[in-house]
């Protein structure tokens, strides 16, 4: 149930928070236009302008890139302790980057697209306060203060275009929301709903710092929910997540 007193934890919270929370005509926010660092939430627009360009034609889900020892960059994800010379399809490195949030796929996938046509295509669509500035793990770009940024805004945005089916297209829209449904990364909104039946879509980033939980409940009205958090004590923020995202679907 959508009440202003779910945000009030966060007034007992230091740090810098965005929360957008929808259902139907019902709209709760805190700091939505504000671009925060990403994290690993940017892969939602790396995925978006892979399945652009499949629609394209300028690259296949069923080409294929041969993992070497150069691409592999910490983790989270798995394809760091993968063996070299593995062949992946790209839609592959999609799953992969979305459902382990695995960050080597993810930057063989911007390499594969390119950073300038991944924030035009997220211009494309509208999405204000997104920013794909470097390659996850560049620390050189990190040192030089270049990092990626989302707007809660722009994140509950972007599921409501795969609700509505209006990302790429409505087959598209749908597999990109049925990749995000096998999420293996479940510690935050779906931590308390899983044993009451209700079932997300979502991607998390996390860093130091940083918490993020951006997904779609399905409750017979379905629930867009955008937990964002930068500078803050984020074991204290996911508990946050989890107690929110329970107390929405009461």
């Amino acid at each position: 149930m959508l009440d202003d007193n779910l945000l009030e934890p966060l007034k007992q919270l230091r740090g810098d928070f965005g929360v957008v929370i929808e259902q139907g005509d019902k709209r709760l926010c805190l700091n939505p236009d504000t671009p925060l660092v990403a994290a690993s939430v940017i892969k939602l627009w790396v995925m978006l302008a892979a399945f652009q360009a499949f629609d394209e034609g300028s690259l296949r889900p069923s080409d294929e890139y041969v993992l070497g020892s150069s691409d592999k960059v910490p983790s989270c994800g798995a394809l760091t302790y993968l063996t070299d010379g593995l062949r992946f399809k790209y839609i592959d490195l999609v799953t992969l980057m979305i459902i382990l949030s695995d960050n080597t796929a993810t930057n063989v996938l911007i390499d594969r697209l390119g950073i300038g046509y991944i924030n035009e295509v997220a211009q494309r669509y509208g999405f204000e306060g997104v920013c794909l500035g470097r390659k996850l793990f560049d620390e050189e770009a990190d040192a030089r203060g270049i990092n990626n940024y989302v707007s809660p805004a722009a994140a509950a945005s972007f599921m409501n275009g795969l609700l509505d089916a209006r990302l790429v297209s409505p087959s598209a829209s749908e597999q990109m929301l049925q990749i995000l449904s096998n999420q293996r990364l479940n510690g935050k909104i779906p931590f308390f709903l899983r044993s009451l039946g209700i079932f997300c879509a979502h991607k998390t980033g996390e860093d130091a710092g940083i918490s993020h939980d951006v997904g779609i409940l399905f409750t017979p009205e379905p629930i867009i929910a955008v937990f964002m958090c930068n500078k803050a004590d984020a074991a204290q923020f996911e508990r946050f997540i989890q107690d929110c995202s329970f107390k929405l679907v009461q």
